[in-house]
């Protein structure tokens, strides 16, 4: 048990005040939004370049937190029963906490590295070893600088073995890192691109991830990846540790520079056969069946084998652990589901620390309507049942659980730890399918967590029957990262208004802007007050200004608390006659400076300010905005600047009749990027955000968000001379061809000027042109050259692969038209590590 009394002396900090009451800490509290057990939290105020923790000590401390780690100065009076320790580096503190913490424990921990794979091999090598170990690892990816302290800190006594991955990104972070996790066996994955730009050269980055592994007493590795091998052969061999190595390259196997050769037999499309020559410690050949058939799935696998055996487990045994292997789902899925219902699908582990996780991302959402959590026996707690399921009933009110599925016989044997929540439990998830009655669950959000071996995969697919094949992929860490992209151009102090109108481009305006919520953005936009007003339905209490309203929209608009840009005269005189019934939000007033769409011109200003002044009891407004015309490319930069200009000129003197400061912005997304000097005090930021950059000079940075996929219906043997579809349009041809049928049409948001070849799907990583015209609910595309494709694959409609600026200069369009046309009927899959 650590006392907060004990922090100074471990931390090496100042105690500014002891708490008022005996604390104790159990928890390493790093965001405000994310308060479990105040009583026993410990929060870190980290800094970083887009967040300051000690912004939220306010926040904390209303909500019960009363032990804290602080780098600034702090206003003790504020917080009278709270106990504070300030140190020089507050992120340093937290790896220097979970050091010490991983210093108490005697036990075996591997310590995992590289370019790729560094998750999986951790996954995989947990559920190879599960039979024999009692494991702690690192939830999901948690394998940075913050994520790998906090991974420690799970550690107990009851463990038997660790697993924790660690990511570095520049010079200088391994060996931080390798203080925290102190390994006593590592793997190093491979060696790749990424994060390249951190270092000079590959043979530096390989360096750099091998300071891991200094004071392991065992290494595995392939020695196929050079740089690697030559690092591992550099670094280790001086440091007395014990390499394994495994090779496909019979001379460097028979070099003794690898223990084990392996050799490909059959590659089969679900399948490898692997035949392994072992040398040490006495020579022996073996032949076993890997589930995979992809490369990267191959060699992380291989990294896993090659700890098996140095484990010395029998070989039928192996085999029969490696046949219950199956893909890793990466990340936490967000699915449309029956009768209203949206499913949080993270059905690959259930261990207490990834159930935290997956806890905090259901209290995230602000969509309306029950939360029931479906879960199976938590594995590899470490904890006895009784305390086990004591804790995670203790978690349950606190995310907004109401009701609990508990499936299997460990957490039925407990189910009274779970007194006051509606609750049912069954054996199994066959007991659960067999009762399953859809009519019991309506708008609902359903969290799905169950360990492997329950196939909850099922219960997901019982909750998604009958609904459209076509998915729209929209990746919230891909959008957090874009959001990031833009703040950091930010100057400090400048607010973000983003845009979410059109259903966030698509995107799906309430979880978009759910996200945008939890990541603090200042403003939200939408085009209309109904979609304003569905925002607010769905929980999402940030301002929001809609940008066209209509008169006879106020009243709603004043219910929910929408704020109306407002552009014309005419539509200023409706406002105040609304405004002279009941108090209206406040206004956005649109200056028009040069787009010549909407706005007040600035010979309007004289009478505008007139009628600001004569109504200032009636009115408050909260900024003024124009639009740049031509902000996204270089030939418009003089008038670009003209407008900015004529805005300059116009929104002072609108603040000098107010009496009062007001939000200016004026630009977009491609303005954020070409114009830094003219922030002002806000900025919004749109098509950015969905990962297009519109000025075209910082494409690579962003990420790009959505992936539109659909699945083959159908394939038909076309002989040669036949046509295909509609208006026989598909042209016949002199030779035999393979025709995939699509399940997406133009009633899906295709867009019909794709037909006829003008458009590509990728199918199994390559391309294949469209045949004939896009029909309503499905199109035709060519698959002769892609002769392993079947019926139930999927397409890529655009995505990696396929970006969709190509896609739009292809009909002469823009992304933003191919992305918002993307029908409400195709469902939405949000996903997020």
């Amino acid at each position: 048990m650590l006392l907060f009394s004990d922090l100074t002396a471990l931390l090496g900090g100042t105690l500014l005040q002891r708490p008022a009451a005996h604390a104790t800490v159990q928890r390493l509290l790093l965001d405000s939004r994310r308060v479990e057990t105040p009583a026993d939290s410990l929060f870190f105020a980290l800094r970083g370049p887009q967040h300051d923790g000690h912004r939220y000590l306010p926040e904390l401390y209303q909500a019960g937190v009363r032990q804290f780690v602080v780098q600034d100065a702090v206003e003790l009076a504020a917080y009278p029963d709270a106990g504070f320790v300030q140190v020089p580096d507050t992120l340093a503190a937290l790896q220097q906490l979970a050091a010490q913490h991983r210093r108490r424990f005697s036990l075996p921990v591997f310590g995992i590295t590289g370019s790729n794979g560094k998750t999986i091999v951790k996954e995989w090598l947990a559920q190879l070893l599960s039979p024999d170990e009692l494991i702690c690892k690192s939830p999901r990816s948690y394998n940075s600088q913050v994520g790998v302290p906090l991974s420690v800190w799970e550690l107990t006594a009851s463990h038997s073995l660790g697993i924790f991955e660690a990511g570095i990104s520049e010079p200088g972070e391994m060996e931080r890192l390798a203080r925290v996790i102190q390994p006593t066996l590592g793997i190093f994955t491979n060696l790749g691109t990424a994060h390249d730009a951190g270092f000079a050269s590959h043979a530096e980055k390989a360096a750099e991830k091998m300071r891991l592994f200094m004071g392991v007493d065992t290494l595995f590795y392939c020695a196929d990846h050079e740089l690697v091998h030559a690092a591992a052969r550099r670094q280790l061999d001086a440091a007395r540790t014990r390499l394994v190595a495994w090779t496909r390259q019979r001379p460097l196997f028979d070099a003794r520079e690898a223990d084990l050769l392996v050799t490909v037999q059959e590659a089969a499309a679900d399948r490898t056969v692997v035949r392994v020559e072992q040398k040490r410690p006495r020579p022996q050949e073996y032949t076993f069946t890997l589930p995979f058939a992809d490369e990267p799935s191959v060699e992380n696998a291989l990294h896993c084998l090659a700890v098996l055996l140095w484990r010395q487990v029998p070989a039928p045994e192996i085999q029969r652990r490696l046949d219950r292997l199956q893909p890793v789902a990466m990340r936490l899925e967000m699915k449309q589901a029956l009768n209203d219902c949206y499913i949080l699908d993270d059905t690959y582990n259930n261990d207490l620390a990834g159930l935290r996780l997956a806890l905090d991302a259901l209290a995230r959402q602000t969509r309306r309507g029950r939360r029931t959590l479906i879960l199976s026996d938590v594995l590899e707690s470490g904890l006895s049942g009784a305390e086990l399921y004591t804790r995670v009933a203790a978690l349950l009110p606190t995310h907004g659980v109401e009701r609990l599925i508990g499936i299997g016989p460990d957490i039925s044997q407990h189910q009274t730890a779970f007194q006051g929540l509606n609750t049912a439990f069954y054996p199994d998830t066959e007991a659960f399918l067999a009762d399953f009655r859809p009519e019991q669950y309506r708008q609902e959000l359903l969290l799905v967590k169950g360990a492997r071996r329950y196939g909850f995969e099922r219960i997901v697919a019982a909750f998604q029957r009958q609904l459209h094949g076509t998915v729209l992929e929209v990746d919230l860490d891909a959008l957090v990262h874009n959001l990031n992209f833009y703040r950091r151009r930010l100057q400090p102090g400048v607010k973000l208004m983003v845009m979410v109108k059109a259903f966030a481009y698509g995107s799906g305006s309430a979880e978009v802007a759910n996200l945008l919520q939890f990541h603090r953005a200042d403003y939200l936009a939408v085009a209309y007050a109904d979609e304003g007003v569905a925002l607010r339905q769905h929980g999402i209490s940030l301002p929001l200004m809609v940008m066209n309203p209509a008169p006879d929209s106020f009243q709603k608009m004043r219910q929910y608390h929408l704020e109306p840009e407002i552009y014309s005269f005419e539509l200023l005189q409706e406002y105040l006659r609304a405004a002279q019934e009941a108090a209206m939000p406040a206004i956005h007033l649109k200056l028009d400076t040069g787009m010549r769409r909407l706005g007040f011109a600035e010979e309007d200003l004289p009478e505008l300010c007139r009628v600001l002044r004569e109504n200032a009891a009636h009115l408050r407004v909260a900024s003024a905005l124009t639009h740049l015309a031509g902000a996204d490319e270089a030939q418009h930069n003089d008038f670009s600047h003209r407008q900015l200009a004529a805005f300059g000129r116009m929104a002072p003197q609108l603040e000098a009749v107010l009496g009062y400061s007001i939000l200016k912005h004026a630009l977009n997304s491609a303005g954020i990027v070409r114009f830094p000097e003219a922030q002002y005090n806000m900025v919004r930021l749109g098509i950015g955000l969905y990962g297009v950059e519109a000025t075209g000079q910082e494409q690579d940075a962003l990420r790009p968000v959505s992936t539109l996929h659909t699945t083959i219906s159908q394939i038909k043997i076309l002989p040669a001379g036949e046509t295909v579809g509609y208006s026989r349009r598909g042209e016949a041809t002199s030779h035999e061809r393979r025709i995939a049928t699509l399940a997406i049409g133009y009633a899906d948001g295709y867009d019909r000027r794709f037909g006829n070849g003008a458009g590509e799907v990728l199918i199994r990583g390559q391309r294949a042109p469209l045949v004939g015209n896009v029909c309503m609910d499905m199109c035709m595309v060519d698959v002769t050259q892609i002769q392993d494709a079947q019926a139930g694959d999927f397409a890529t409609i655009f995505g990696q692969g396929l970006p969709l600026t190509e896609l739009a200069a292809r009909i002469g369009t823009i992304p933003y038209e191919l992305l918002t046309n993307v029908s409400e009927r195709v469902k939405r899959i949000f996903v997020a590590e």
